[in-house]
């Protein structure tokens, strides 16, 4: 359930008004969440963006200004360890005295779990567990054995040409800060790449350097799904959160935070129920997937996945799995399967060969939008837009 809107809800301390003469500085982990962001700071501030356009959350290595902005933050909003497991490290020592909001754990958001569609749980949405922290009308999904967002967009380091150039300028930026040097050693370590690894990557192509997916090792596939900004009504929970924490630390600037937070929410009821519409009757028509990366959205429209090639991005998929997932397409007659921009498609095409489906492409981190407030409606409006696409 929604926290209820209401300025008197918001505690605001002398300390906190005292510490920020400006608007606080605030740093974002991925491009979904940095656009809430952005619709609650609107005229008062901009947002950073710390895992840039294109590159996988689930394992990254920061750019020197990416994280100069992370140092400079004074509040830092993230979905949590279970999407970016690397950014602990650097959270800690880069924004030690920064203001941490982890999205997962926000009071009223529904979480839902890792799920194995290898079994026979798919079929059924109302078997799920129930979560301490969610609405009742919702309950969990099974524990999924291995699940990942976006890993094969693992070429993150194939852009850093122009960090290099621009090095020595970001280093000359860190003077006011004492610590800067073991502080960036220990971003470098905590993603475990240094510049130079970087700048050797540069050049490859974004679907055909990660086969290995080294940095998934490192990632925990089991507990709660993390994709949890594809349900409109957590982002509704987050845009109140946001503005009630960034309202506490700037007192001047609250009543807009909590303004501009009300008409987001009031924006996200409107489309989701113009999505609702869109996608109704969808439900009986299954779909295909790479990977299981659209629960939440699933979830919340009543759409049905058959089947995943992959169980999760820290190994290619057994021809086993692959020609299982190519009889269930024809016993069940899905005529749709969904790609994503990061994931080479061929794995997909194989497992969709012997039937008549049409593939389409799905990104759930809007890789491919420009940054910005928009990018938030843009995002779900596209994923929309496809499934009703397949349902034509």
């Amino acid at each position: 359930m929604l926290r209820s809107f209401a300025l008197s809800a918001v505690t605001l301390s002398v300390a906190s008004v005292a510490a920020y003469a400006e608007p606080p500085k605030v740093a974002t982990d991925i491009a979904p969440i940095h656009s809430l962001v952005a619709q609650v700071m609107n005229t008062v501030g901009e947002p950073s963006l710390i895992v840039r356009q294109g590159a996988s959350p689930h394992g990254y290595s920061m750019r020197p200004s990416e994280a100069r902005a992370l140092q400079n933050a004074d509040l830092v909003v993230w979905v949590g360890p279970e999407l970016t497991p690397w950014f602990e490290k650097p959270l800690s020592s880069l924004s030690e005295n920064a203001v941490k909001l982890e999205l997962l754990d926000v009071p009223g958001t529904l979480q839902l779990q890792y799920r194995d569609l290898g079994e026979d749980d798919h079929d059924d949405h109302a078997d799920h567990d129930d979560h301490d922290k969610h609405d009742d009308d919702h309950a969990d999904h099974d524990d999924h054995d291995k699940h990942d967002d976006d890993h094969a967009d693992h070429d993150d380091h194939d852009k850093h040409d122009d960090d290099h150039a621009d090095h020595g300028d970001d280093h000359v930026d860190h003077d006011d800060h004492a610590k800067h040097d073991d502080d960036h050693d220990d971003h470098r370590a905590a993603e475990g790449h240094d510049d130079h690894d970087d700048h050797a990557d540069e050049g490859h192509d974004d679907h055909d350097d990660h086969a290995g997916h080294d940095d998934h090792d490192h990632h925990d596939h089991d507990g709660v799904d993390p994709h949890a900004w594809l349900d409109l009504q957590n982002a509704q929970v987050w845009v109140l959160a946001i503005a009630e924490q960034l309202a506490e630390m700037d007192a001047e600037n609250a009543e807009v935070y909590l303004m501009n937070a009300k008409a987001a929410v009031e924006e996200l009821k409107a489309q989701e129920a113009t999505l609702t519409e869109q996608l109704k009757g969808l439900g009986d028509q299954p779909y295909v997937a790479f990977h299981d990366a659209y629960q939440y959205f699933e979830n919340r429209f009543d759409l049905k996945i058959a089947g995943t090639v992959a169980v999760g991005d820290a190994s290619d998929p057994s021809p086993a799995r692959v020609a299982a997932l190519r009889d269930q397409i024809v016993d069940l007659g899905v005529t749709c399967a969904f790609a994503e921009p990061q994931y080479d498609p061929r794995l997909l095409e194989a497992a969709t060969e012997t039937g008549e489906v049409e593939i389409r492409v799905i990104d759930p981190l809007g890789s491919k939008l420009d940054t910005g407030a928009a990018l938030y409606g843009q995002l779900v409006a596209a994923m929309a837009n496809e499934f009703a696409a397949c349902g034509k």
